[in-house]
């Protein structure tokens, strides 16, 4: 049973997120007639802000377990899911900055506070990560809120020694974080304190695709930063991207228009471009260090 998801051309481009949508929802249209079968391979899941109803396959983790350290709540979900519901492993994702008082600004009149704020995300944050069977760890800092500014060493260093902790106690996992593609100091930071740690595995940052991921300055000043110590690799992502939507609708459940969540899975279809293989329609970018 699939679905096949559509790709831009000389007209899509346009319209591509409308034909994603239209194919999300045959996808899950399909998926709960399987749970309506009592297909327990199936789980129902519900955006937290708008409480749509989806429906996704619990996948089943093998292999080498993986520490995933993320920033906020969305970046695991924006820039890796693909990859882990093409190859579930065992999974526990770290989120470092866990207070916001980041919302769309559509629902700003109902998400008033910092609480508030962090609760909802939290929730996103749990309802993307369920079909991976992840654990959570949270550690409860404040996000940056813009004028961004350079972060401070003292907070580094604090925030490296509390993920140490964290590591050690996953004595068998393999760390994983974002490459700080983007110049956001909190993405800066959870990159150079997972170095620190040794991490060798990076996620390209999508959080900020509109405006940092994507801006010719911004790649330069990633090349310059990292030099020829991060090594690219692609993962292709095209069997589970519909699935990867649901995720989206997840993790975004207050963006509005719902359409702006599909940018990452337009940015994934542009990122096969570079697949080896050429079969792939959509994949996701990461990095790993050279041989020391």
């Amino acid at each position: 049973m699939t679905v096949t998801p559509p790709v831009p051309d000389a007209e899509g481009i346009y319209t591509f997120p409308d034909d994603l949508m239209r194919a999300h929802q045959q996808w899950t249209e399909r998926l709960a007639e399987r749970h309506r079968a009592h297909d327990h391979r199936i789980i129902e899941l519900k955006a937290p802000h708008s409480g749509h109803r989806y429906f996704i396959e619990m996948r089943r983790p093998v292999g080498r377990p993986v520490l995933a350290i993320e920033p906020h709540h969305d970046d695991f979900a924006l820039s890796a899911s693909g990859t882990f519901l093409a190859h579930p492993r065992p999974l526990t994702v770290n989120t470092v900055f866990t207070r916001s008082t980041s919302v769309h600004p559509a629902v700003e009149d109902t998400y008033g506070t910092e609480a508030v704020v962090s609760d909802l995300r939290s929730r996103e944050g749990a309802a993307a990560l369920a079909p991976f069977a992840a654990d959570r760890i949270l550690l409860g800092h404040q996000d940056a809120e813009p004028p961004y500014r350079p972060f401070g060493q003292d907070r580094l260093d604090r925030i490296t020694d509390e993920l140490r902790e964290i590591v050690e106690a996953h004595p068998e996992a393999e760390l994983l974080a974002p490459a700080a593609v983007t110049r956001h100091p909190d993405h800066l930071l959870v990159h150079a304190a997972a170095v620190r740690l040794g991490c060798r595995w990076f996620w390209e940052d999508l959080a900020f695709w509109p405006t940092y991921a994507l801006a010719g300055c911004d790649q330069h000043l990633f090349r310059a930063r990292t030099g020829l110590a991060l090594a690219p690799e692609l993962v292709d992502i095209t069997a589970v991207v519909l699935d990867k939507t649901t995720v989206l609708h997840m993790h975004g459940s207050q963006m509005h228009p719902a359409r702006k969540m599909y940018r990452p899975i337009r940015h994934a279809w542009t990122t096969a471009a570079d697949l080896l293989s050429g079969t792939g329609a959509f994949a996701e970018r990461f990095y790993r260090t050279e041989s020391l």
